[in-house]
C-alpha cells in the first residue's frame, strides 16, 4: 500500500521540506538541561517504584489465594476426619 501511496506524496513532501524555514537556533547545541534531566529522572524513578509495587501486591494475592486453598484443604481434611468418626461411631 504504501508503495502506491509514495508516488503521489513525493511531490507533496518535496514541497514541504523546500518550503520549511531553517531552525532559528543551533540545533547541535540545544540541551534539556538540568531541568530536563531531573524531569526523566524523576519519571525514572517512579517508574521503578510502581513496578516495584506492582510485584509486592501481586506476591501478596499470590500469597494469599495460596493460604485460602491450604485452609480450605485442612477444612475439607477435618470434616472428612470427623465424618468418618462419626460413622464409625454410629456402628
Amino acid at each position: 500500500m504504501s508503495l502506491l501511496l509514495a508516488p503521489a506524496l513525493s511531490p507533496v513532501v518535496g514541497f514541504i521540506l523546500s518550503n520549511t524555514p531553517p531552525p532559528e537556533f543551533n540545533p547541535d547545541t540545544v540541551t534539556p538541561g538540568p531541568w530536563g534531566f531531573f524531569a526523566i529522572f524523576f519519571v525514572a524513578a517512579v517508574t521503578l517504584l510502581l513496578g516495584m509495587d506492582l510485584a509486592r501486591r501481586i506476591r501478596r494475592t499470590n500469597y494469599r489465594a495460596e493460604m485460602q486453598e491450604r485452609l480450605a484443604a485442612e477444612v475439607a481434611e477435618r470434616d472428612a476426619a470427623a465424618g468418618d468418626e462419626n460413622k464409625a461411631d454410629d456402628r
